[in-house]
């Protein structure tokens, strides 16, 4: 079978990549559904050829999807390659499932292969500068029908290929699967740094390869159609062009290709029913596209307003000096965003209808719904009812919670769309939280927000607090609007604020399944992130609810994709600021310190701290070169023994997180026995490194307490971790409660969580 030549490069890596590539191409005139299939199969072999290569393959039932959000993850594959990875896999499942596929999707579907071939070959061959040139379609000829029929094709499994072609087939597949197996031995052997260092040089190098995937317009056409219907637009720019007589209808949400203004055809022009919203300027891969604003919004200005195809939107035209005929534009090609090349990359908007609005990147499209809910938002007016707006709630608001408010409701006013309010903990943030969010739906200033919280039982708090805080006419907020709760994975156009997890929202936006889709970028406007610092991560192992994460970057990274996902005003509440908060949000535009709430008697000042002093603490632990040290494999909890190759000192920073020190531990307790009488009302909150730190200090504790005070009730010293029985109902116990009055915890009360009662506090880990 002479390859093809399209292809023909990838067999310096494997014979297989070229034996499907070239079969694709040869089911593409006869069998487009068949060419969409084998290019399904292409990128499942490539992707796991990629994971071979940097030590992540698993020969196991893992599917496409799982293995291409590992080789995400890791940052090995991203933006336009996992892109067109994921179109190869949903445009094959559909040619499987439904047969469906044409000709025009298979021939872009073989150039996304081809660009993935090249990416790879760039990665992974040494040839960074390796350049092909543009993909040859196929040539139909009496041959390609001759060798269709005899080629061996392993995925013709529901097809009328005779099974001894399907045998050679899955023969070949599986002597190919084998060399993959034999690969990742190989780079296995290395030690663990030297897979890091692997996986690190492939990710550069995967970067700048990505950064040169060129497609031509059709290509970039056909993956602009398919993003605009996943939020909702009937988009064809093959088939739904104007000159074809495409036209808007009622009932319908068009997106309408090569659309005539008086200075040239618009490349899509966005129609909800009748009413003409938006306008697309789509450029080619490495195009700018920020500049290409400036094109939608010629077309925005010279649209035939008079034409009876359609009815402009209320309001229009905007502006005195060259009025604009429509409300938004947008510019794309296709790429994904990526902050370093942030013209080049992206989808840009702007909505026209004030002169100082300014263009930017969002992170997908607007559904037909998003817009018509933009349209109906006056920004000027709701800050005219904002500044008369007065504070008369169903509860007492403090002189400084005003302050807050009215510093956010400025900044909203100045446009501005990234705020941080810092307020210590104790002086009611969440009271604070409930009276801003009231005041701007009440005036319309936005429309639906999102109230992330970065656990379970903060979500569970403030619902609470909705449901509880009076507001006006003794009505509690939830009677005014509609709260969506944890349990509400979406929310619909009656929800006003839904109270969500990051947790939940990391796995909706880089989990999505094929028949759950991601959320649209303008289901909320603004977004509302509690206790939003993050930085208590980095003294502690990451929590049962965090080990999806595989470290504290890695948490911000995907916490940073969700808190700026939504084109929406972001509002980060903290009572401790962060270096990465502010990269986020800015500086705090307000900020009362736990000083001055001491001073103004809201809060009371604490004792001086006891430090716990022991033998051990001041001399570390040290094993001399040679001694045998018991190890516990934290995975597979086996314990081995093996010989320290040279001195090893734990300094006292990594005392129950590295090493289990039970002697340690023991003293600590016993000398908490003697300055906490487990009788008395007052709360004791343990903080530990580890959840197996949590048990020993639990057992360890009550041990003390019984030799201090002859004894003590089972409850009265409890764990509260993420590990625990129902931890949320252990929380609720501990705050309601007299037992458990000593709570050893790890991650779940670290922050955020109201309870008086509290009068001790314990560190057995480092504090930043």
């Amino acid at each position: 079978m002479k390859a093809s030549t399209n292809f023909a490069f990838l067999r310096e890596h494997d014979v297989e990549l070229v034996r499907l590539g070239t079969l694709a191409e040869r089911s593409y005139h006869n069998d487009p559904v068949a060419c969409l299939f084998r290019l399904r199969v292409f990128g499942e072999f490539l992707a796991k050829l990629v994971a071979a290569r940097v030590g992540l393959y698993e020969d196991t039932e893992e599917s496409q999807v799982q293995l291409l959000n590992r080789l995400r993850d890791r940052g090995i594959i991203h933006g336009q390659i996992d892109r067109l990875f994921h179109e190869l896999r949903k445009t094959g499942n559909r040619a499987v499932h439904d047969s469906v596929g044409d000709r025009r999707t298979a021939l872009n579907i073989l150039k996304y292969a081809q660009q993935l071939g090249i990416w790879y070959h760039r990665t992974f061959g040494n040839a960074k500068d390796f350049k092909l040139s543009e993909y040859c379609e196929p040539i139909p000829s009496e041959e390609t029908e001759r060798q269709l029929k005899s080629a061996l094709v392993n995925e013709r499994l529901a097809r009328t290929q005779s099974e001894q072609l399907a045998a050679e087939a899955e023969k070949a597949l599986q002597e190919a699967m084998h060399r993959l197996a034999e690969m990742q031995a190989i780079v296995a052997q290395n030690s663990t740094v030297n897979l890091e260092k692997t996986i690190k040089t492939a990710i550069a190098k995967s970067q700048k390869a990505e950064e040169k995937v060129e497609l031509d317009e059709p290509a970039t056409r056909l993956l602009i159609d398919e993003q605009l219907r996943e939020v909702g637009w009937e988009a064809d720019s093959e088939e739904l062009i104007y000159g074809k007589g495409t036209r808007p209808m009622r009932g319908k949400n068009l997106a309408i290709a090569e659309y005539p203004t008086q200075t040239g055809a618009a490349d899509y022009a966005l129609f909800v029913g009748m009413q003409l919203v938006g306008i697309i300027e789509a450029k080619r891969q490495r195009k700018d596209v920020s500049g290409a604003i400036d094109q939608a919004q010629r077309y925005a200005r010279s649209i035939k307003a008079n034409c009876d195809d359609f009815q402009l939107t209320n309001g229009a035209p905007w502006g005195e000096i060259k009025p604009f005929q429509v409300p938004f534009v947008f510019a794309t090609n296709g790429r994904p965003y990526h902050a370093q090349i942030d013209t080049k990359s992206g989808i840009w908007f702007r909505d026209v209808r004030r002169a100082t609005n300014q263009r930017r990147a969002i992170a997908g499209w607007y559904s037909p719904e998003g817009l018509i809910d933009l349209l109906d938002q006056d920004f000027d007016r709701a800050h005219e009812q904002l500044a008369q707006e007065e504070f008369n709630y169903g509860f007492d608001m403090r002189a400084y919670q005003i302050k807050a408010i009215a510093a956010i409701e400025s900044a909203l006013q100045e446009d501005r769309r990234s705020l941080l309010l810092a307020m210590a903990t104790g002086t009611g943030k969440t009271k604070t939280c409930i009276a801003l969010i009231y005041r701007l739906l009440k005036t319309k200033r936005f429309r639906r927000i999102l109230f992330l919280v970065d656990r379970t039982s903060l979500g569970h708090q403030a619902i609470a607090a909705f449901k509880e805080t009076k507001m006006e006419l003794l009505q509690v907020f939830t009677d005014i609007y509609e709260v969506k709760e944890l349990k509400d994975a979406t929310c619909d156009r009656e929800t006003k604020v839904h109270v969500a997890t990051v947790q939940s929202f990391v796995r909706r936006l880089m989990y999505p399944s094929d028949s759950v889709p991601s959320p649209n970028v303008d289901d909320y406007d603004c977004v509302i992130i509690d206790e939003c610092h993050r930085g208590y991560l980095l003294d502690r192992e990451l929590s049962t609810v965090e080990l999806e994460f595989r470290d504290f970057e890695d948490y911000v990274s995907k916490y940073r994709r969700v808190v700026e996902y939504f084109d929406a005003v972001r509002i980060g509440i903290t009572a401790t600021p962060a270096l990465h908060t502010s990269e986020i949000f800015g500086e705090p535009i307000f900020q009362y310190t736990y000083a001055e709430a001491v001073i103004d008697k809201f809060l009371v000042d604490y004792e001086s701290p006891h430090l716990i002093q022991t033998e051990l603490a001041q001399s570390g632990i040290v094993w001399e070169k040679g001694a045998e040290i018991e190890a516990i494999d934290p995975r597979t909890g086996k314990r081995d023994l093996s010989r320290t190759a040279d001195e090893v000192k734990v300094e006292i920073k990594d005392f129950n997180k590295k090493v289990i020190t039970p002697a340690f531990n023991r003293v600590v307790c016993e000398y908490l026995a003697e300055q906490i009488d487990p009788v008395l009302a007052e709360k004791t909150l343990i903080f530990c490194a580890t959840d197996d730190h949590a048990d020993l200090v639990v057992q360890l504790l009550k041990e003390a307490l019984i030799a201090k005070y002859g004894e003590v009730e089972d409850e009265a010293v409890q764990k509260i971790t993420g590990a625990s029985d129902r931890p949320l109902q252990l929380i609720l116990k501990y705050k309601n409660e007299q037992l458990p009055n000593i709570a050893v915890t790890v991650d779940l009360l670290t922050t955020g969580i109201d309870m008086p009662k509290i009068c001790n506090i314990v560190f057995l880990r480092r504090v930043n």
